[in-house]
């Protein structure tokens, strides 16, 4: 059952990098191949004109980039709040599987969230952990860890990787070739631990 759901994990964000490839065919030659997700934005067009289009044409660029570490992170916090249920059961954010430092951190940024008046992102508070501690997560459970990826040495080596790549994603600056490559490489690397 597992490989069936990795399977299908591997298939999915194969998918996104298939379709980011689409974008990029569809940028350099001006063509429109017809896929719905562009009418987005085509209908931002007419709410944002006063963002020049080169901004605009560099952003439509990185969203395929956003949107497969967005699903990777998700599946990442999905993968960790399973296997630490399946350890420790319903209660295992306070049960000391998470440190000390990173439930702080978590439940810092919940209160902060909620006391600026804004819709909550979420009630679980791993979802207010940032990328490099859901990593400390999975090193500090390596016992509950150890059977579904192989080597902690690797999670570390894949973690920093996908951290330094993050930054150019998630602070909207535009992503190099190479590094368009190193993330399709590193989000490969992800799904090959746990083969």
């Amino acid at each position: 059952m597992a490989s069936t759901n990795e399977a299908l994990k591997v298939f999915a964000m194969t998918s996104q990098l298939i379709e980011h490839d689409l974008d990029q065919i569809e940028a350099t030659h001006a063509i429109d191949l017809g896929r719905s997700h562009r009418l987005t934005t085509e209908a931002d067009e007419s709410y944002y004109p006063q963002i020049e289009g080169d901004i605009r044409a560099e952003a439509a660029q990185m969203a395929p980039h956003y949107e497969v570490f967005y699903s990777l992170e998700g599946t990442i916090r999905a993968l960790i709040a399973e296997t630490l249920e399946a350890a420790e059961g319903e209660d295992w954010w306070s049960s000391g599987r998470v440190p000390v430092q990173v439930r702080t951190n978590a439940e810092k940024l919940q209160k902060k969230e909620r006391d600026t008046g804004v819709t909550p992102r979420s009630e679980a508070l791993l979802d207010y952990t940032t990328f490099g501690e859901l990593g400390e997560i999975i090193k500090t459970n390596w016992d509950a860890f150890g059977s579904i990826l192989s080597s902690v040495k690797a999670v570390e080596r894949i973690m920093a990787n996908l951290n330094t790549l993050r930054g150019p994603i998630a602070h909207c600056s535009p992503l190099a070739e190479d590094e368009v490559v190193r993330l399709r490489l590193t989000v490969r690397d992800w799904f090959r631990l746990m083969e």
